[in-house]
Formats: C-alpha cells, structure tokens, sequence
C-alpha cells in the first residue's frame, strides 16, 4: 500500500478527471460517461427521490456516492451543517433547501476541480446560504463546536486515516451535534492484489476497512448513541459495470470468482451517531 500522502495524491487526481469529465464512478450499478440521465438513475437507485435529484443545480449530481445522507439527518431550520467531501455540491444543495435562509452548509472538498464545479453550481442556482472550502478532511478547515450536524456520502473509505477523520469530525461538531454518514465498509477482507490498487483505492474499495473497525473508529473519537440504520450489500453488476471497476479487473486480470468474492465482502451502510453534550 501506498504512504497516505501519495494515495491522497492519487484520490485528488483521480476525482479531479471526474470533476472534468463528469464521470460518475464509485457507486453501486454505476458506469464513467457524461449522461445526467446516468447520474440520476444511480441516485434513484441509491435512495434520493425525484424531487431531491430536480432540486439542485444542473451538474451537483455526479452520481457519486453510496446513499442518502441528507434523508437521515432529520435537518431542522436554522441549522449549520458540514458536509465531508462534499464533490460538486449534490448534497450541500439538498441540505441547504431544508435548514433554509437562516441556516447554513458548508462543504469541505481536497480537489480544487470540485471546489470550483461546486461554486459555479452554487451561483447558478443562487445559493446564499451554501460556502465551500478547500480542505482535507483529516484537517477540516472549520472552528471547534461550530456545526449542527455532519454529513458524508462515500468519502471518508478513501481516507488514509479515518480515525483522525472522526476526531476532526467530533471536534467541529456543537455538543448534542448528530453524525450522519453514508459509507463503504467490509464484511470480510479483501484480496492483497485489491488492497494495493490505486484504481481500486479511487474507486472506493481499497480504502475501505472492515465494519466493525470502521465503528470501532467512530467510538473511539467520542461519539455516543452509534447506530448502523442501513446496511445493503453491492450488486455483483456494480463490479461489471463501472468503469473503475473494469480497469481494476483488467489491470489484475480478475476471475469471475474473484469478481463475486468482491461483491460478497462490500457493503454500504447508513451510520449516525450523536457528540455528546
């Protein structure tokens, strides 16, 4: 495996080409093209409702994630919610229609490309209440016991260090602050070959750590009242039909067999959790 700061380099290069080109690529039963149609169709399939995808700015929604975040937070007005790895600003501008003009959400992304997509949609659909900041997640750009309520949607698996992810995250949060987080995690181990892939690290699956770790994690940096409300596993398809996924497969000449082992041992899951206070 890589040191962490060369697969930071490889992730921010990697959805730099997505910012580009409008490839969505790390979502179950997704496939790299430019279509918005494609977009949407893994939203739908993912939990977001027609309403949610019509809502935002043309060009918010790059398909890129694993679930609904927003749907879980319970988002109230008035409230300052932060958004970890927050892409060209899909959920932002869903979080930003529920806490309204005296609320606030800030979206924090390590790749420039996506900072300058998310402002752009931002001005376009005329969000007064929606800032994006440059940042690593590990070193979130915002004050201590600022935010209401923190959201993340398939980002924190590329993480190379998710504990210090969750520290930040229970450090920014206000006391009584709510975590709600859509993620990748493992029910078993994957094979060496896919844990050394860079493609495979971009594509969500390197990166990712077995579940009971991944909580362990979230414990660990203080938080209370932790609960996994979904859990789904990834269709095979997803590994057959999105393009990160195929170069992985080409690249480490996959069998079938290794293909559905892989299936069989990701999952995603809805995860919250409360800061006590």
């Amino acid at each position: 495996m890589e040191t962490g700061e060369k697969i930071k380099k490889s992730v921010r290069e990697g959805y730099a080409e997505i910012a580009k080109k409008k490839s969505p690529c790390c979502a179950p039963s997704c496939s790299c093209g430019t279509s918005s149609d494609l977009s949407e169709d893994i939203s739908r399939k993912i939990g977001y409702g027609d309403e949610e995808i019509n809502a935002v700015p043309n060009g918010a929604n790059m398909g890129l994630g694993c679930g609904n975040p927003t749907a879980l937070a319970s988002l109230k007005k008035g409230e300052i919610v932060l958004d970890l790895g927050s892409g060209a600003g899909f959920d932002c501008f869903l979080a930003a229609n529920k806490v309204g003009d005296t609320g606030k959400v800030i979206g924090v992304d390590m790749t420039e490309e996506m900072i300058e997509k998310a402002k752009k949609n931002a001005r376009s659909g005329n969000y007064k209440n929606v800032e994006f900041r440059l940042g690593e997640i590990e070193s979130l750009p915002v004050e201590d016991n600022s935010v209401d309520v923190i959201i993340s949607n398939c980002v924190i698996n590329l993480s190379p260090d998710k504990e210090k992810v969750f520290s930040e995250a229970f450090r920014v949060l206000a006391p009584g602050g709510r975590l709600m987080i859509s993620d990748i995690v493992l029910l078993r181990e994957l094979p060496d070959l896919i844990k050394k892939s860079v493609e495979a690290y971009i594509g969500c699956l390197s990166g990712a750590v077995m579940k009971d770790r991944y909580i362990g994690m979230i414990k660990k940096a203080g938080f209370k009242k932790i609960k996994i409300i979904e859990e789904s596993y990834f269709p095979v398809e997803w590994m057959a039909n999105d393009a990160t996924a195929k170069a992985i497969i080409e690249n480490l000449k996959l069998t079938h067999e290794d293909i559905n082992n892989i299936a069989r041992s990701v999952a995603s899951v809805k995860v919250s959790g409360v800061k006590p206070g």
